[in-house]
């Protein structure tokens, strides 16, 4: 039965993570990949349509900056994970120090993949 268990869960730099902890984050960073964007892109088109009903030139800009603005974060949040586990694997690939990289990566990519790779 504890061979069971063991199978179940992800072990990180050698500290056992159980599985459903790992689904749980994976979870939560899934919602915020999807819910923020969503979030920020409507935020912004409410922001620009109040611009534009206005029918002010300068705040139809203002409107039009912001949601720019917007637009941009929602594209960050939506590829944070990516960038972050790039960077860790670039400078994983540069690393010349004892440290294991590989474990550090495989314990990233069950986190964000939901499940033990």
């Amino acid at each position: 039965m504890l061979e069971l268990v063991n199978m179940l869960d992800v072990n990180c730099m050698g500290v056992m993570i159980p599985s459903s902890i790992v689904s749980l984050v994976h979870t939560i960073i899934v919602m915020i990949q999807v819910v923020v964007p969503l979030l920020l892109i409507i935020w912004g088109m409410i922001d620009f349509a109040k611009a534009v009903i206005g029918g002010d030139e300068d705040k139809i800009k203002a409107g039009q900056k912001t949601f720019m603005k917007r637009l941009i974060a929602a594209i960050v949040v939506f590829l944070v994970v990516t960038i972050v586990t790039l960077l860790i694997n670039l400078v994983g690939s540069l690393n010349d120090s004892n440290v294991n990289t590989d474990q550090i990566t495989t314990c990233i990519k069950a986190f964000t993949s939901g499940k033990e790779s």
